[in-house]
């Protein structure tokens, strides 16, 4: 069947990088509240009436699929405390184009579905884990729930779904649990991949300078494994990989803050109330849901998509040079972290 006129087999933003990934942020809600993500004391959270119903997003994810998106990835807050997560994933996984659909989850509650997710064909998900350390993960995340987020890592692992763990590094917090952390791909086939901190807790927190940045981290696992070798990154990746000998997995530094893969970038986001962000760190400014809900054809949100991309920040430092002036960020979880 012909594809409508106002689809397009390849989206491109007004830099000429191809767009074919989507991020999308089905909640903004967590069962865990880690400093660097959230306040404290939590968000001011949204009612459901502003969030995009299973419905909206899955009709957005079929266009944004007819327009050459191939890959989905389904983020939070955690996605996984949302009602109706499992038979949104399952009618998502069967969309024609979809190649591949990806989860990021915090682990909590997630062990116990980890076979059906197998069953839908989930090949990858992002556990994230900032610590091995009991005591260091109650004061990240303020929840005692360290021993079912193992539980999850142990069950993906047992049904062969690739597992991306996500370490924050945050000075003066768990910057001793790299060499643990790294010890982990030793036995496990396991990617560990650690993230610059990001001004993103929704409190105002800006940096002049970062001292854990990507070469501060590959430095300290250096000083503990000097044999660790770059490998090839794959295609768009934003992590910068390396491996050990002797080790079944892998390690990868993302510089989140830095933003030196900006050149490469191919995604958008969607938060939880449909707001569409061509830059993690610009502030949105086209709301998909508020565009459906008008009564919009599907030409028209297609158009909209269109007109976002063409004002695409060329990196993050210009997206937030002009959406972020005076240094105050939303929290990561109201964007979809």
């Amino acid at each position: 069947m012909e594809l409508p006129n106002y689809l397009c087999p390849v989206l491109k933003d007004n830099h000429g990088r191809t767009i074919n990934y989507l991020r999308l942020a089905v909640t903004d809600r967590c069962n865990l509240r880690c400093f660097y993500c959230m306040p404290e004391q939590g968000n001011n959270w949204l009612a459901r009436t502003e969030l995009l119903s299973w419905e909206e997003m899955l009709r957005l994810c079929r266009l944004t699929i007819g327009m050459g998106v191939n890959k989905i990835r389904i983020t939070g807050g955690e996605p996984f405390v949302r009602k109706g997560i499992m038979p949104f994933l399952s009618e998502l996984s069967q969309i024609k184009g979809l190649d591949n659909l990806t989860i990021t989850t915090n682990g909590v509650v997630t062990a116990p579905l980890v076979p059906e997710l197998k069953q839908m064909g989930i090949r990858s998900v992002n556990l994230s884990l900032d610590t091995l350390d009991r005591d260091r993960f109650l004061a990240i995340t303020h929840r005692d729930e360290f021993d079912k987020v193992i539980e999850t890592m142990h069950a993906l692992i047992s049904h062969r779904i690739e597992v991306k763990i996500n370490a924050v590094v945050m000075d003066g917090k768990n910057t001793q649990d790299i060499p643990a952390l790294v010890a982990l791909t030793k036995e496990l086939p396991v990617s560990v991949r650690f993230i610059e901190e990001m001004p993103f807790n929704g409190g105002g927190q800006h940096y002049q300078t970062l001292l854990w940045d990507h070469m501060q981290i590959l430095q300290t696992i250096k000083n503990s494994h000097p044999k660790i070798a770059k490998i090839p990154d794959p295609q768009y990746s934003t992590s910068y990989n390396y491996k050990i000998p002797g080790h079944k997995g892998d390690v990868g530094i993302i510089a989140a803050y830095t933003r030196s893969f900006c050149g490469t970038c191919n995604r958008i986001r969607l938060t939880p109330q449909g707001v569409l962000k061509t830059c993690l760190y610009d502030n949105g400014g086209t709301n998909l849901k508020d565009i459906l809900r008008s009564g919009a054809n599907d030409e028209a949100v297609s158009s909209a998509i269109v007109a976002a991309l063409a004002t695409k920040a060329i990196d993050g430092h210009e997206a937030e040079r002009t959406t972020y002036a005076d240094g105050a960020h939303q929290s990561m979880a109201m964007i979809g972290g």
